[in-house]
């Protein structure tokens, strides 16, 4: 084994026999607790925007100290406490194992019906992976460290060479399809290599990705060019943020210009309220915005055909949007959904196709780079 790999290898196992401890620590004190006479009980970090306090001078999202009881007997309770335990156990047995398992196969592993019942301990996925949010907030213990990852989600190309657990990724070479983005992007599994890149485009779809990428966007400006699929997971928000940490790189993004756009960019530089807990180490303070702008129906002398009318919910959601004091005491980012808001309509991406095939590659991106015109 080479002298990196046994590092890494060094690294897990510390890592793995602190999360089992703090595993084992929750199973041990509902036994105390049991044991003594008392209801159990589990206290869980309360994620809602209530516990969510934005630290300005960090300029990130982060979770309060407040936490709400989840007792064994208690009727509203007492299954969210089954399912927290299966959860745990469920862990405990991947560490054991040394294996993964994603969302998906932790949820099959805890669904069962219960012994002489008609109830099943899970019905639907998107009643396990809170109860897995829960476990990660109330043990300390990032999703990596419980040996549970997500569905891939995200593309790169680029100027970059990246170690992805010993295979050497080129992404200079990766043809029309780019590199997958893990769902764990960890020091351990993934490492930089040779890097000439001066900035990352982080763009919002795969079809805008794929014209920039066809263009050769990230060849010709020297960039390294991801995608999101919509809302970026946390292992595309996880590389981002390591990329301008580490490597020093700007990220800068190009979003639709609607409401949606405008929270994708507050969640990869705040952070998001449900996974405030992890800020730290997935927002990225100083991102920029460089567009699609309220501006550029009228600058880019764009037609008709590229408005989209706001909804009512489109107007409630940017007036929400404004109201957060990330964006309430930003002056262009006021005139920016302002802007938005008389427009009445909303723009994506690709309406910059009206004006040429590879409009937004050639002449809209670089532009708005050469002359700095985003928002921070």
């Amino acid at each position: 084994m080479a002298k990196g790999s046994k590092a890494a290898a060094g690294r897990i196992k510390e890592r793995d026999a602190r999360t089992m401890k703090k595993i084992e620590g929750l199973a041990e004190r509902v036994v105390k607790t049991s044991m003594s006479g008392k209801d159990p009980s589990i206290d869980i970090p309360t994620r809602s925007k209530s516990n969510t306090i934005w630290n300005k001078k960090r300029g990130i999202l982060e979770m309060g100290d407040s936490t709400s009881e989840r007792p064994l007997f208690d009727l509203k309770t007492a299954k969210q406490f089954m399912q927290t335990m299966l959860h745990a156990s469920t862990i405990k047995d991947l560490i054991d194992a040394e294996k993964t398992s994603s969302l998906r196969g932790v949820f099959y592993k805890a669904k069962h019906t219960i012994s002489g019942t008609k109830e099943n301990t899970f019905d639907a996925q998107e009643e396990s992976d809170p109860i897995l949010e829960d476990l990660e907030v109330t043990l300390g213990a990032l999703r990596e460290e419980l040996h549970v990852f997500a569905e891939n989600r995200g593309t790169l190309v680029g100027n970059i060479t990246i170690i992805d657990k010993g295979d050497e990724i080129n992404a200079r070479k990766q043809g029309s399809g780019g590199w997958g983005i893990p769902s764990i992007v960890e020091p351990d599994v993934i490492q930089f290599g040779k890097c000439e890149a001066k900035f990352v485009l982080h763009v919002e779809k795969g079809t805008v990705w794929n014209r920039f990428n066809e263009d050769r966007f990230w060849e010709k400006n020297n960039c390294i060019l991801t995608h999101g699929a919509g809302q970026p997971p946390r292992g595309c928000r996880r590389l981002l943020q390591r990329l301008n940490q580490e490597l020093k790189l700007p990220i800068i993004c190009v979003l639709d210009n609607d409401p949606w756009g405008h929270y994708i960019y507050s969640v990869i530089k705040q952070g998001s309220i449900s996974l405030a807990f992890e800020s730290s180490r997935l927002a990225i303070p100083d991102a920029k915005f460089l567009g699609i702008r309220a501006k550029d129906y009228r600058e880019c002398e764009l037609g008709e055909a590229v408005k989209i009318d706001l909804t009512d919910n489109d107007i409630k959601r940017a007036n929400e949007i404004a109201a957060y004091p990330w964006f309430a005491e930003n002056k262009a980012w006021q005139r920016e959904i302002d802007g938005l808001l008389k427009n009445g309509f909303k723009m994506e991406v690709e309406a910059m196709i009206t004006k040429d095939i590879s409009y937004v590659t050639e002449e809209y991106v670089p532009q708005r780079l050469k002359a700095k015109d985003w928002l921070d």
